[in-house]
C-alpha cells in the first residue's frame, strides 16, 4: 500500500469540504442559487426528520390539530396558518411550546435553504409524526401563507362536550361526523391510555369498544382518555365508525390519510406562484 502523499491528502481535505457544503443541517442538497424558485417538501420533511422523535410526535400531531382547529366555515375564519405560535398561552394549549421549540429548530434549518411557512411545517410536521409512529403515509400540499394574528379563542372542541355537540361542532368546520372519528384516532398516540403511545395503529377504537372510563370515588374519570372519547360511544353514527376502524386498520389508515388533508387545507390562503 502507498502511504498516503501531499495529493491524496489534499484529496481528502477537498472531499471533506465539499460534504460539509453539500449537507447543511444535515439536509438534502440543492442548488442554493435557485432555491428561492424552488419549494421542495423533502427538505421540508428531512429537516423535520431530524429533530423529531417517536416520544415528540403525539405533541406535534397535537399542534396541527389546535392550529388547524380553530376554523370556521360560516366566515371562513381560523384554520391551518400558523397562528398557533401566538396562541400558546391560552389555557387548551399548555404545553404545545414545547413542540413549537421542537418544530422552532428545523425550521432555522429549512430557511437556509427555502423559506417555510409555519403553517405548512405543522402540516408536514404532523404527516411525518404519524408516519414515524407506523400509520400512513400522508402528502401534502404546500404554499400556505402564515397569520400574523391570533385566532379567535373557544373555537376548539372543549373536554365536556357531549356527542351532540361534539357533531355540531366539527360541523361547523367543514367534517363529518366519520371524518369526526376519524380523526378522534390521533389518540392512539401520546399518554391517553389508548395502547402503545409511540405506535400509531386502530388501537383507539378497540379500546372504546373494550372498556368504559372508570371513575374514582369523587366521581372523576380515570386517565385513559378524554370523556370527549368516550361520548362518541353513545352516538350510534359514530359507534358505528368506531366499530369498522376497530375491525379494519387499512380502513382506518385511509380515511384518516383524507381526513388529515382536509385539516390541514381547512382555512389556508395560499401564495401564489
Amino acid at each position: 500500500m502507498v502511504a498516503p502523499g501531499p495529493r491524496s491528502s489534499w484529496h481528502y481535505r477537498r472531499r471533506e469540504f465539499a460534504s460539509a457544503i453539500l449537507l447543511p443541517f444535515l439536509l438534502p442538497h440543492v442548488d442554493v442559487s435557485s432555491a428561492a424558485e424552488t419549494y421542495n417538501e423533502s427538505i421540508i420533511r428531512s429537516g423535520v426528520r431530524n429533530v423529531l422523535t417517536k416520544g415528540k410526535a403525539a405533541g406535534v400531531l397535537r399542534l396541527v390539530f389546535h392550529d388547524a382547529g380553530t376554523f370556521d366555515v360560516s366566515d371562513k375564519s381560523g384554520g391551518m396558518n400558523g397562528s398557533i405560535i401566538y396562541e400558546v398561552d391560552r389555557p387548551e394549549n399548555t404545553g404545545l411550546n414545547r413542540s413549537i421549540k421542537i418544530l422552532g429548530k428545523a425550521k432555522a434549518g429549512i430557511d437556509d435553504i427555502q423559506k417555510v411557512s409555519w403553517a405548512d411545517l405543522i402540516a408536514v410536521a404532523g404527516a411525518e409524526a404519524v408516519a414515524l409512529c407506523g400509520g400512513p403515509e400522508i402528502p401534502v400540499r404546500l404554499g400556505r401563507l402564515d397569520s400574523s394574528t391570533a385566532d379567535p379563542a373557544g373555537k376548539l372542541p372543549g373536554e365536556t362536550l357531549d356527542a351532540a355537540a361534539l357533531k355540531t361542532l366539527f360541523s361547523r368546520k367543514g367534517f363529518s361526523s366519520q371524518e369526526m372519528v376519524v380523526l378522534s384516532g390521533a389518540h392512539t398516540i401520546g399518554g391517553k391510555g389508548f395502547g402503545s403511545p409511540i405506535v400509531f395503529d386502530n388501537t383507539y377504537f378497540k379500546v372504546l369498544l373494550e372498556k368504559k372510563p372508570q371513575t374514582s370515588s369523587s366521581g372523576m374519570e380515570a386517565m385513559v382518555g378524554l370523556r370527549t372519547d368516550w361520548a362518541l360511544t353513545e352516538d350510534d353514527e359514530c359507534l358505528r365508525w368506531i366499530r369498522m376502524y376497530a375491525e379494519d386498520q387499512a380502513k382506518f389508515f385511509d380515511d384518516f390519510r383524507d381526513a388529515y388533508i382536509k385539516l390541514v387545507d381547512s382555512g389556508a390562503t395560499w401564495r401564489t406562484a
